[in-house]
């Protein structure tokens, strides 16, 4: 069952790009009967390596902003911890119903997105190629001469800010938070998408590996019987979805998607609330 979900992970992960796998909690809740907590720890350690391993392919097509990535990641990885704790004091129903709320957030924008630019909606986030068109945020400045971000206090603060959302959700709620990372760096720097897109990715890989470190500091549990063959199946159903994407692969792909997330949302929602 495991390497079953980790496959469909996988898939999804390939076709839509990290965002995907949000989708990996409430399913390894729903197959393997795991609460929550456990379902996150087991995921991000499959969303570090889907996303470690579109960032080394966009590295080699596309522009990886590092040091952008590691400055988000390390505050991500300090203010994990917090997340954590904070999911460990919570009823699983009232993380679940949480849990929903951002996710119906997510299927909305995702929906709004695919609307409004269907033309980024054909990017795959795992094998972005090229810088492709800027991006419209004017508050971060590059400079022109090397390309890389102004480091300034305005820069540092926005993305100390990015990476303070990204780790609190990831300690949270085991999610990687790229759904974050891109919309606030095309919001605020004049990044192309294709190396904002490669750029999350970078910071979703540091900042998922060390979210479930700190979860296994915190005393939770990460059996490997169960989490190697997920990220396996992970792994492999990316690679048959990269082969499928750009056939598939569109807006109306992404809406789609964005339908389904919403109504895995939903369904969450009324069983949490049945709970109370």
């Amino acid at each position: 069952m495991s390497i079953l979900i980790g496959t469909v992970i996988g898939f999804i992960l390939g076709l839509t790009g990290a965002g995907g796998s949000i989708l990996a909690v409430p399913l390894l809740m729903a197959g393997l009967d795991w609460p929550i907590t456990q379902a996150a720890t087991v995921s991000l350690l499959a969303v570090a390596v889907a996303a470690a391993v579109g960032a080394l392919m966009a590295w080699r097509h596309s522009y990886v902003r590092y040091r952008t990535a590691t400055f988000i990641a390390v505050i991500g990885v300090m203010v994990a911890p917090f997340g954590i704790r904070v999911a460990n004091t919570l009823q699983p129903s009232m993380l679940i119903i949480i849990f929903s709320i951002v996710l119906g957030i997510v299927a909305i924008r995702m929906f709004r997105s695919a609307v409004i630019a269907s033309k980024e909606a054909t990017i795959v986030r795992a094998t972005v190629d090229g810088e492709g068109e800027p991006c419209s945020g004017k508050i971060c400045k590059l400079n022109p001469l090397s390309g890389r971000l102004i480091w300034n206090w305005g820069t540092l603060c926005l993305l100390g800010l990015v990476g303070t959302a990204t780790g609190f959700l990831s300690g949270l709620l085991g999610v990687g938070g790229g759904f974050v990372i891109v919309p606030a760096l095309r919001a605020t720097t004049p990044l192309s998408i294709h190396s904002a897109i490669a750029t999350s990715l970078m910071a979703i890989a540091l900042i998922s590996t060390g979210t479930v470190v700190s979860g296994l500091m915190e005393g939770r549990s990460l059996p490997l019987e169960v989490a190697l063959p997920f990220v396996a199946g992970t792994v492999s159903g990316m690679a048959l979805g990269r082969v499928a994407a750009p056939y598939i692969a569109d807006h109306k792909l992404q809406k789609g998607f964005s339908l389904l997330v919403l109504a895995v949302s939903m369904s969450m929602m009324v069983h949490a609330l049945a709970r109370f």
